[in-house]
């Protein structure tokens, strides 16, 4: 709308030039002259006024319905008071009109209008960007095996479709077979393509890699992941933070400033005798270079590059306040499981006595397959990932209690809680001693298997510690913040996984109503931010100075967070934090240059630099007032620039 009001008043604003007396006498030349040639500037004026000035005489009138009398209102008033007296001119008032100076005042404030439009459309193209990420049509798998396209609106959960090589997700769900990679890239920031097989989760937009999927539906239409991050986007885009309220109120006592500065300007420049036509002149351009432009874009430019940033490295802003927060934290409180940890257990280590590590480990996988106890899940996904052919036990039963007993390969074996070995009468050798005396100094959960009435393998399982861990608490200690780790696991655990990933100070046997106890204990010596899974953690996240809710692929509208990281990766709290730096101090550069360059310019424009040979005149003042907007918008720009890793 502003682009085309533009184009149409530039249009205009041309035969208002030629016939202008003054360009005339600038520029040495005499204008047609022909019967009625005098209306032309006059009508062409009326006209740019209302349809090039309408947007902004509108938006005084809601300006002033709203009792916020804004930029609008100023530039509103300008033109009026320009177009009323230079119609007043022409009538027979005397004095010298300045149609054009009216002419190109509108243009330049168009202008810096679709400047201001296009900088808030491209900070927020990652939606437009996202929203493309969805393919229209999906692959159904009918019962009968047959694939029909259908629009992904009909996909429904619980059934199947086919993603092929290099397509793009169109719903969020569960690989049932093949196996392939995926570009994440939408959601983590990351454009390392992540492995996927049967049980793994996929979610819409993502590319996938080389392999076709077969994948069960899980979440479709608004449910899905992506759409969950859009409107978060959304919803911090909408949102405001203390940043733009003093924006707001700076904006609104800058107007009356301006409006209390143009009125005596008017009549002290009357009083001197510099006619009606100079005073008109000074008072049209205090009320344009004062115009709240640069204050009204100073921190949603900033905000909305922030939060499309945000999105594009895997952080969702629910609050926009997080941004200001953010920057002084001092503490970063972090829970263990699903934090730094991936909330599941992985086998640790294999200690092997008179037996080959693999041989035991393809054993007690023949042995773990029959149960349904998730340690013997650890052990059997750990043989099928060194790739081991698992053979069958017979006679394969569960001791309650204990474990299990069967055959392989026609040899008697038990496997199951190192308990049993004195039940059994096993013997216990130091190797096998020692690795059972680590296990437990490390917290970790033991299995033993016993083969001819000695203990041959302890295998050790443990939570596995997330591979990006150790990076992100490096990142965090690197800008002065102090990583504290919150635990309700035992404290040989707490110390193990502390000191893998670079933690000094823990606090294990953590109930969660004590959390926030902790939270608040460390806010008496800083700001603190609580980084949890957002559902047990949830009093913690929201007595903390910032909340952190971690492992939004399935759980992307945590309420109880400020900020959301989408992919389980705990570096994004280090990129959070960063960006909130960034934002910040751009939000203050922004402010004080909006205030700041008023200082000088509204002087300037009621003629105080007159003696010193400056003086401005509208139209310097638009360019000068549209400068300063661009380069709160540049601002705001480069920040895309920084980067956050």
């Amino acid at each position: 709308m502003f682009r085309d009001r533009l184009l149409f008043s530039l249009v205009l604003t041309v035969p208002i030039l030629y016939f202008s007396p003054q360009i005339q006498e600038w520029f040495g030349y005499d204008a047609v002259a022909f019967p009625g040639s005098g209306w032309i500037t006059p009508v062409l004026a009326t006209v740019l006024f209302f349809y090039g000035g309408g947007p902004f005489l509108k938006g005084a009138v809601r300006e002033w319905r709203d009792r916020r009398p804004g930029m609008m209102t100023l530039i509103a008033v300008a033109i009026t008071v320009a177009y009323t007296y230079s119609v007043a001119v022409t009538l027979g008032f005397p004095g010298d009109d300045f149609y054009w100076e009216l002419a190109t005042l509108i243009d330049v404030m168009l202008l810096g209008h679709w400047v201001e439009m296009r900088s808030i459309v491209s900070a927020s193209s990652a939606l437009d960007e996202l929203a493309a990420m969805v393919p229209d049509v999906a692959h159904r798998i009918a019962e009968d095996g047959s694939i029909t396209d259908v629009a992904v609106s009909e996909l429904e959960i619980g059934q199947r479709f086919v993603v092929r090589p290099g397509e793009q997700v169109p719903v969020d769900g569960d690989v049932v077979e093949g196996r392939s990679s995926m570009n994440e890239a939408f959601l983590t920031g990351e454009s390392k393509p992540v492995s996927k097989r049967p049980g793994s989760e996929i979610v819409s937009g993502a590319i996938n890699g080389e392999g076709a999927l077969t994948v069960a539906v899980t979440r479709t239409g608004d449910d899905t992941t992506l759409s969950q991050i859009m409107r978060l986007v959304q919803d911090a885009q909408a949102s405001r933070s203390r940043f733009q309220e003093l924006a707001d109120r700076a904006a609104f006592w800058l107007t009356i400033i301006a409006i209390g500065v143009a009125a005596p300007t008017f009549f002290i420049w009357l009083g001197v005798g510099a006619g009606v036509t100079f005073a008109v002149t000074r008072t049209v351009t205090v009320l344009v270079i004062a115009c709240p432009h640069a204050l009204g874009l100073a921190i949603p430019l900033v905000t909305a590059n922030a939060t499309t940033m945000a999105a594009q490295n895997g952080v969702l802003v629910r609050n926009r306040e997080a941004f200001e927060r953010g920057r002084d934290i001092t503490f970063v409180a972090l829970d263990k499981t699903g934090t730094l940890t991936e909330g599941r257990f992985a086998l640790s280590s294999v200690d092997v006595d008179a037996m080959d590590r693999l041989e035991a480990l393809g054993i007690a996988a023949a042995l773990e397959r029959v149960s349904e106890h998730p340690l013997a899940t650890v052990i059997v996904d750990a043989a099928r990932e060194e790739e081991l052919e698992i053979r069958t036990a017979t006679d394969a039963a569960a001791v309650p209690g204990y474990g299990l007993h069967g055959f392989v390969d026609g040899e008697e074996f038990w496997i199951g809680r190192p308990e049993w070995t004195g039940d059994l009468g096993a013997t216990v050798s130091a190797g096998m001693l020692a690795a059972l005396v680590r296990a437990d100094d490390r917290g970790d959960t033991a299995v033993v298997l016993i083969f001819s009435g000695s203990v041959v393998a302890v295998f050790a399982m443990a939570d596995k510690v997330r591979d990006t861990a150790a990076a992100a608490i490096q990142s965090l200690v690197e800008m002065d913040i102090t990583p504290v780790m919150i635990t309700g696991d035992a404290e040989a655990v707490a110390r193990t996984v502390a000191a893998e990933v670079g933690i000094d100070r823990f606090y294990a046997r953590v109930l969660p109503d004590e959390k926030a106890k902790i939270v608040a204990d460390l806010q008496e010596s800083g700001k603190v931010a609580f980084v949890g899974d957002g559902i047990n953690d949830a009093p913690s996240l929201l007595s903390a100075d910032l909340g952190i809710a971690i492992g939004a692929g399935t759980n992307v509208a945590i309420e109880s967070a400020d900020l959301v990281l989408v992919d389980d990766d705990p570096r994004g709290v280090a990129r959070a934090l960063r960006l909130s730096r960034i934002t910040r101090s751009k939000m203050t550069q922004n402010l004080a240059w909006a205030t700041g360059y008023n200082v000088i310019a509204i002087p300037l424009a009621a003629g105080v630099g007159i003696g010193a040979g400056i003086l401005l005149n509208p139209a310097v003042g638009a360019l000068l007032m549209s400068l300063s907007t661009v380069i709160v918008a540049v601002n705001a720009m480069s920040m895309r620039r920084k980067s956050l890793t």
